[in-house]
């Protein structure tokens, strides 16, 4: 399948991280990384990966966010925060080379996500300007499922920003405990 969108990867990683954290242990509870992206995780990580700590724990909760999203619920032929096209998380993969070569320039988004301890997902979101007030407010309409596993955007979309960004914040349609994986089908 052929792009059919460009794709901001560093927005893409901004939004990962900042659901991979609030969804840690001391948080909400996701999925199973205790701190690992807070300072907590800073510190214990530092002295075995000094230039590069701050991506090995991204790493770890990324693949561990994913691995309980697709347990929780795996949509067939529709993408999720976690799950999208291969040819994007092919090129997110190429890109996150360049970003560990250039580590210190992530530092001031580390920065932030290492100090998010609350359980409020959409303001981080709008700190960070990764998402619009008009997404933060299509969340609030945006329902669980009756078996309250998943978060479905209605429709048939083009993958774009707004989209990964809209599956990143719907979830906060989530419960402490509790994760909803946000779900979208893309047009043929």
């Amino acid at each position: 399948m052929a792009p059919n969108g460009t794709i901001d990867l560093e927005h893409l990683m901004k939004l990962r991280l900042s659901v991979a954290r609030h969804g840690e242990l001391d948080l909400m509870g996701w999925w199973g990384t205790d701190r690992m992206l807070s300072r907590h995780g800073a510190i214990v990580l530092r002295r075995s990966f000094p230039k590069t700590h701050q991506f090995a724990r991204a790493r770890v909760v990324f693949e561990v966010a994913t691995d309980r999203c697709h347990e929780v619920f795996a949509p067939r032929d529709a993408i999720t925060l976690w799950s999208l096209p291969a040819w994007l998380e092919q090129r997110f993969e190429e890109s996150w080379l360049e970003w560990v070569d250039q580590a210190s320039g992530w530092d001031p988004i580390f920065e932030v996500i290492e100090r998010h301890n609350d359980a409020d997902l959409l303001s981080l979101l709008q700190q960070l300007d990764l998402i619009s007030s008009e997404v933060a407010q299509e969340v609030t309409s945006l329902r669980r499922s009756a078996e309250g596993r998943a978060v479905r955007v209605s429709g048939s979309h083009v993958l774009s920003d707004d989209l990964v960004s809209l599956l990143a914040a719907a979830f906060a349609r989530g419960e402490k405990g509790r994760v909803a994986v946000p779900y979208a089908s893309l047009e043929e």
